[in-house]
């Protein structure tokens, strides 16, 4: 499924618990191509219920895409992306790690576990909103997304 193609709304899990970063996400998204509906979790124990609709997230949409950063409360992003890649029903969902760490420990092992992307958040905010907007460009215009699962 490719965005433009199909003229509808991307479903976008954003795994992030500092608040800014969310907000800058959303403006950044709200400005691109794309018509983008947002959910947040803000630690990993949150974005797996999310991801298998346990708890208060049992009406929650798949994702068509997940940002996933690596350092997060309860449940690190290493352990969530981990998680995800090793659950027939999840592995295919694509995870982009947006983090600031820049560790080549933590680019190889996010690839390792099968990250699609790891991209490192620029601290300047001009830049943070230009690498949303390119990785919503890339990913929701250019890249074709696997199709939705029957199951969800």
């Amino acid at each position: 499924m490719n965005a433009r193609e199909v003229g509808k709304a991307i479903q976008l899990l954003l795994v992030e618990d500092n608040p800014g970063d969310v907000d800058l996400a959303r403006d950044a998204l709200e400005d691109g191509e794309v018509q983008v509906n947002l959910s947040v979790a803000v630690d990993g124990e949150d974005a797996m219920a999310f991801l298998r609709k346990t708890g208060k997230h049992t009406l929650a949409p798949r994702p068509d895409l997940i940002l996933l950063d690596l350092n997060l409360p309860r449940k690190n992003g290493r352990e969530v992306l981990a998680e995800i890649k090793a659950d027939a029903d999840l592995k295919r969902i694509p995870v982009v790690v947006l983090t600031t760490s820049q560790a080549q420990e933590d680019v190889r092992n996010s690839y390792d576990c099968h990250a699609n992307c790891y991209i490192v958040k620029p601290v300047d905010l001009r830049q943070f909103r230009r690498a949303l907007q390119a990785m919503e460009s890339f990913w929701f215009t250019i890249v074709r997304l696997p199709p939705k699962e029957q199951k969800w």
